[in-house]
């Protein structure tokens, strides 16, 4: 019989912490604790705790691809690639079928 790694799981919030790159890891902190206090007072606030832990799952996958941090400094001045919202939600349901 042999060992199989164990998958982490990528919504835990320390994969999280640790995937994040420094300069978001204050955020995700702040936003995290005030998720698990709100959690812990309103079990109905769990559902946002997990909403919250699966966008900064997709903040890890997107802010380590490179390039992230000059696409959003472009956007915020104007500059580089666009495309048309038509578009890209045309593109996105040719996409899916």
């Amino acid at each position: 019989m042999s060992a199989q790694p164990i998958e982490e799981d990528p919504q835990d919030p320390q994969v999280i912490l640790r995937g994040l790159p420094v300069r978001e890891r204050p955020e995700f902190l702040r936003q995290y604790r005030q998720a698990v206090e709100a959690a812990r007072d309103d079990l109905a606030s769990y559902t946002a705790l997990k909403r919250l832990l699966h966008r900064w799952h997709l903040t890890v996958i997107a802010t380590n691809r490179p390039g992230y941090y000059d696409a959003i400094q472009e956007a915020k001045e104007g500059a580089g690639a666009t495309t048309p919202l038509d578009e890209a939600i045309a593109d996105e349901l040719a996409r899916r079928r």
